[in-house]
């Protein structure tokens, strides 16, 4: 166990050094290659600004999201009115949905209660 410590702290020395070195240059060549994204200035007064800009497109998006999802609902209630016409891989998807579901549900309960996975700290 020792060893393994010692050789993990080894290598967390190796990428501390490899970032302190070539980590400036990276940086730099990052923001060249992203300038036009930058605002300038970078006030309080700027930041505000892109705030609300982002929250009211985002607000802006929800009538059509909305009418997307009433159409999956749609669809969803024509399948179930023939079921009898599902093929399996049909089924199969739906079954997979379905599992995916209860996994980010279980993966929530389990961030829910700070990563412990047989219940809430005392």
């Amino acid at each position: 166990m020792a060893a393994r410590l010692q050789q993990l702290q080894s290598k967390a020395c190796q990428a501390t050094q490899y970032v302190s070195k070539h980590g400036t240059t990276y940086y730099k060549q990052l923001m060249e290659q992203n300038k036009q994204y930058v605002k300038e200035p970078a006030t309080v007064e700027t930041c505000s600004e892109l705030s609300k800009q982002l929250f009211y497109t985002r607000l802006a998006s929800i009538p059509g999201r909305t009418e997307t999802f009433w159409k999956e609902i749609d669809y969803v209630k024509s399948m179930w009115r023939h079921r009898q016409e599902m093929k399996v891989e049909d089924l199969g998807i739906a079954a997979l949905f379905g599992l995916e579901c209860f996994a980010w549900f279980c993966a929530g309960e389990i961030i829910g209660r700070g990563f412990t996975i047989t219940g809430y700290y005392p």
